[in-house]
């Protein structure tokens, strides 16, 4: 196993320590002693520190997030729904770890971590938008990828701290989210119709006056 695959295959395991022990060595050596994996071993694998830790995290919720939904399984449904399920399926995945899950915010906000961060947060939007069947390669691609980025990283803010009954705070937060989202997006593409697709009050007075015969 490679340095690499060995970070993903530890990620869950040190995610799960880092509730108690934060996103230390002391979580790494729990999760070698969980897998039988050489601890000396385990520590080389993330000798980048905490953000190493949390990028294989991420990267392994992002692996099991394809493997759940394969190419064309959200084809039947809507692009809100699609979203709604891909998100919902990443804040399933952290139940129960909402302690690793603000420790992690908190050392991806570092001045130091922040490119890092946002290079975490752009790859999971770009997963997301593959699985939801998003082919666009012009301005769209980046708009729709930064729109999601912001919407995860929003609801992962109120997940973190929503005590409510089976979340249901953070359910509705992102129902709202992505409705809001959906209603701009409609509106942007109303707004770059060619002129003479778009409703025009002058056009219709004039219909209206002069109608076609």
């Amino acid at each position: 196993m490679t340095l690499d695959e060995l970070r993903v295959e530890l990620a869950a395991d040190v995610a799960a320590a880092a509730v108690f022990d934060g996103w230390s060595a002391d979580a790494v050596a729990s999760a070698a002693a969980v897998r039988g994996v050489d601890v000396r071993m385990a520590q080389l694998a993330f000798k980048g520190g905490a953000i190493d830790m949390i990028g294989a995290w991420i990267a392994s919720i992002d692996a099991a997030q394809a493997v759940e939904f394969p190419a064309g399984s959200l084809a039947a449904v809507s692009i809100r729904e699609r979203i709604r399920r891909l998100v919902q399926f990443r804040l399933d995945a952290i139940d129960g770890k909402e302690e690793a899950l603000k420790r992690a915010l908190a050392i991806m906000a570092l001045p130091q971590n922040a490119a890092q961060a946002l290079r975490f947060g752009w790859h999971s939007a770009g997963v997301m938008w593959r699985l939801a069947g998003d082919t666009s390669t012009d301005h769209n691609y980046y708009s729709k990828r930064a729109t999601l980025t912001a919407i995860y990283s929003t609801t992962l803010a109120v997940f973190a701290n929503d005590a409510s009954e089976g979340k249901a705070e953070t359910r509705a937060f992102l129902d709202r989210r992505i409705g809001d989202v959906i209603r701009f997006e409609k509106a942007k593409a109303q707004m770059l119709r060619p002129a003479e697709e778009r409703f025009s009050v002058t056009r219709l007075l004039g219909r209206l006056r002069y109608p076609a015969r």
